[in-house]
Parts: C-alpha cells; sequence; structure tokens
C-alpha cells in the first residue's frame, strides 16, 4: 500500500524518515511516495488536502483540523529550540511592532510564536526560511525571524539576536514549544494510521541506533551544511518527544492552539 508523504529536506526530518523510506527497517507492506519540500509549501499542501501524510507546522493545524489528524511520532517539540527574531544591531523590543520583519511563512509556527509576543507587528514579509538572514543583512527588511540552521550561523554574519521566540513561550506559559508535526489525512483507516504511527517510531530508533553516523540520505539534503551543523540540527529538533508526544507534548499542542485562537479573535 502506497501513500504520499511530505517533509522538508531538513536534517532533523530526514533523519526520521530515512529508514522508512529507504527501506532499512520492515515497513509492513507500506511505501512511500516522498515529497520533500520547505514547510511553508507543505502547509500550503496541507489546506488542499494534498498529502496522505504530512510533516506540517503547528501553527496551521487549525486551519486544517476537518482533514488530518496528528500522530503521535516525528514530531519537533522541545525545549530551547524556538525561532528567533535577529536584525543587524540591537533594536529596543518596544519597537518591533514599528519595523519591517521577514517571516519564513504566514502558517509556519514561528509565525505564530512572533504573533504571541508581539501582536501588534504587523508588517511582515515572507520569505523562504534560507533567505531571511541576508534579507536583513541587505536591508530589505529591518529584522528577521529565523528557523532550521539559521539558528547555528546568524552570528557568524554579524546578526544580533533581539529575542529568543522560544524562550518566551517557555516564560509565558511553562510549556515546551510545539514546532511542528505529522499529521495523516483522517480518510486513512484508523488500524492503517496506528500502523504508520509505529513505523515512524521504528525509523526514528533505527537512526538513534546508528547515530552520530550520518546516513548519505541526510547529507544529501542538508543544504550546504558541515556534519556538525546537522549533528547541531538533529540534537536540537529531535528528542523524546519525537518518539512520542506523550501527555505533555499534547498540553503544549493544546496550548499552542488556545493562543491561536485568542490571536484570531
Amino acid at each position: 500500500m502506497q501513500f504520499s508523504l511530505g517533509f522538508s529536506p531538513c536534517p532533523n526530518d530526514t533523519f526520521i524518515f530515512d529508514a522508512m523510506v529507504n527501506n532499512k527497517v520492515d515497513t509492513k507492506g507500506f511505501s512511500f511516495d516522498t515529497q520533500l519540500e520547505d514547510v511553508e509549501t507543505l502547509n500550503n499542501w496541507a489546506l488542499q488536502g494534498k498529502l496522505a501524510i504530512t510533516k506540517l507546522s503547528f501553527a496551521v493545524y487549525l486551519k486544517v483540523k476537518d482533514q488530518y489528524d496528528l500522530l503521535n511520532s516525528g514530531s519537533a517539540l522541545g525545549r530551547g529550540c524556538g525561532p528567533l527574531l535577529i536584525a543587524r544591531k540591537d533594536i529596543p523590543l518596544e519597537e518591533i511592532k514599528n519595523l519591517r520583519i521577514a517571516i519564513p511563512g504566514e502558517n509556519t509556527t514561528a509565525n505564530l510564536l512572533f504573533s504571541i509576543a508581539f501582536p501588534e507587528a504587523k508588517n511582515k514579509q515572507v520569505m523562504l526560511f534560507s533567505e531571511i538572514e541576508n534579507a536583513v543583512l541587505n536591508g530589505d527588511v529591518d529584522a528577521g525571524v529565523i528557523i532550521h540552521e539559521n539558528r547555528f550561523t546568524y552570528q557568524l554574519k554579524g546578526l544580533v539576536k533581539l529575542m529568543d521566540m522560544g524562550e518566551y513561550w517557555e516564560r509565558t506559559t511553562g510549556n515546551p514549544i510545539p514546532l511542528g508535526g505529522i499529521f495523516i489525512r483522517k480518510d486513512v483507516p484508523a488500524e492503517t494510521r496506528a500502523q504508520l504511527d509505529t513505523l515512524i517510531h521504528d525509523s526514528l530508533q533505527h537512526a538513534y541506533q546508528h547515530y552520530p553516523q550520518l546516513s548519505d540520505y541526510v547529507k544529501s539534503h542538508a543544504q550546504e551544511m558541515d556534519e556538525q551543523v546537522m549533528r547541531q540540527h538533529i540534537d536540537l529538533y529531535v528528542n523524546d518527544f519525537s518518539l512520542d508526544l506523550g501527555q505533555e507534548g499534547k498540553a503544549a499542542v493544546d496550548a499552542l492552539m488556545a493562543a491561536a485562537e485568542q490571536l484570531r479573535k
């Protein structure tokens, strides 16, 4: 039985899915038509119900909950792993509402966390996450919300951190940061859904058994990263919550959904 499956080319996702899409574990007869895309592309596709199984920003959950359910395995959720607000120089936080801010997608959790912290900041420009650093450096925007591996590179380019959006979320709510999860369309039967959830868990377990070795699959999709940055990326975004959300993880997702609902009012 074949399913369409979408996730990002970032090391945390390829690390999780490598074994199941490349038949390194028993896939129980399942096969996958994989689509590796930027998460905002996946978010937009989910609004159309395009893929059967897909990585999504938790911020888009409210918009697709009639079509998709969240799986227990595969999520990016934790502490100290949130998006960062960066600029060329220090800027007082009370001025943020008046600035041009680059965001990595309207439906991203990064944008949602930024909006929770700065609800009055409306002048946003959507960009591919990998282009935000240069947009800030070039003065195309005043500040930018960065995600993924850019957490590890912005300082090398002389940029400064204005706020850690994840730290703000943790401090004000006490919850870990729900960034993205693996969702499955509701038309997939419950028994099959449970088998696929277990398969994602087993795929990640297989990756951990060989870590810190990185597979060719992970390395081939990483965008101009050296292996140290790939491992930093995996260590930051893949953890016990990725194996199983558990009650703490689910409570954090619920808290984020409640905050998103408040912003929509």
